[in-house]
């Protein structure tokens, strides 16, 4: 059930949300059958923080009224994630003008690497614009602790990174926490300019950031795969990032906190994974995760954001909140779909080095 537009949030999450066609163990290319997700960078961490973590969560969005949009709104209420704030816009019947995006992303298997084909031009997210949202009484009104969105809702349009800068602007004036993930995507920025035009953006934004996920920085980021050191499998990685953490709180010291993941890719079903944060004026390292088995890759930096945020907005200490992070994330992997299906004892557990022995 949806909460009353006066009811209090824990957190909103702007962004866009695609329906998912998912093929299961096969190609999409080949395949006659698809199950349907919903699923989209900002709000998978609102519907993990709702579903896992309990908390009141809404998003920010918007949907072409017609089937496919009404189907997306059905998937996020399952979810329990409040609609009040999601924008309708008239269907044309064709979608020469306004549409609802589909994701469509096959999980991949060993040495075939995941893969994902987005049909997202002309969506109603990428249409909304600075006055579409009253912030100052939504902020005001709704009790909100944290605003998150990121670099894909903001790079969809020149409409949607006015609207982030704007809405960023107004989680300040009212001392609301902004997290923004960074989220790089290529096939976003392809025909706007590139990784550099990406950053610009981002510059514009970092002074309103309280929490960043990822490393804001000029330098188009390269893939670490080595590691010279036989007692930790991030050294190299962990390395790297500490050093852009630095330069980027250099520049940006109004940015609290700052984490990222740390993945080594061996297949499609086999990863290493674990997380660094910068918190509290100190660099923590989570527990790693060797030779993770994964089942569907997609959604599992958002679970990591989630828990991240779930840490912070309960007071737990730095450590289990990186902990926490870096587990639901790896749990979020193990099952279909962009959210998360974990619960908070089975995250507990495993941010506290419990394994996956049978339970009974």
């Amino acid at each position: 059930m949806s909460q009353s537009a006066s009811a209090s949030f824990d957190l909103l999450a702007l962004g866009e949300v695609l329906l998912r066609l998912d093929p299961g163990e096969s190609r999409v290319r080949t395949s006659r059958q698809f199950t349907a997700w919903e699923g989209g960078g900002e709000y998978n961490v609102a519907r993990g923080l709702r579903r896992c973590f309990g908390l009141r969560t809404g998003v920010l969005t918007a949907f072409a009224d017609n089937e496919i949009g009404r189907l997306l709104e059905d998937l996020i209420l399952q979810g329990g994630v409040d609609t009040t704030h999601v924008k309708w816009v008239a269907y044309d019947g064709i979608g020469r003008k306004v549409r609802n995006p589909i994701n469509f992303t096959e999980r991949g298997f060993g040495i075939r690497g995941a893969k994902g084909c987005v049909d997202r031009g002309h969506s109603a997210a990428s249409q909304l614009r600075p006055g579409d949202y009253d912030w100052d009484a939504l902020f005001a009104n709704s009790g909100c602790k944290w605003l998150h969105t990121g670099g894909i809702f903001a790079g969809l349009s020149d409409t949607t990174a006015q609207l982030t800068i704007e809405a960023c602007q107004a989680a300040k004036r009212h001392g609301v926490t902004v997290s923004y993930d960074l989220n790089y995507r290529p096939s976003l920025w392809q025909d706007k300019g590139g990784f550099p035009a990406a950053q610009a953006l981002n510059h514009k934004l970092a002074p309103y950031i309280d929490v960043i996920f990822g490393v804001l920085t000029d330098n188009e980021p390269a893939a670490i795969s080595g590691n010279n050191d036989p007692q930790d499998i991030f050294a190299a990685q962990s390395a790297a990032l500490m050093e852009g953490i630095k330069e980027m709180r250099e520049r940006y010291p109004n940015i609290k906190v700052a984490a990222a993941t740390l993945r080594r890719v061996h297949t499609a079903s086999r990863n290493d994974w674990g997380s660094l944060a910068w918190m509290g004026n100190a660099f923590y390292r989570s527990r790693d995760y060797a030779n993770l088995d994964i089942y569907d890759r997609i959604g599992g930096g958002d679970g990591f954001v989630a828990g991240l945020i779930y840490g912070m907005l309960q007071g737990k200490d730095h450590q289990l909140t990186l902990d926490i992070a870096a587990a639901h994330g790896a749990l979020a992997m193990s099952t279909p779909g962009d959210t998360s299906m974990a619960t908070l004892p089975e995250v507990l557990k495993l941010a506290q080095g419990g394994d996956a022995k049978v339970q009974r």
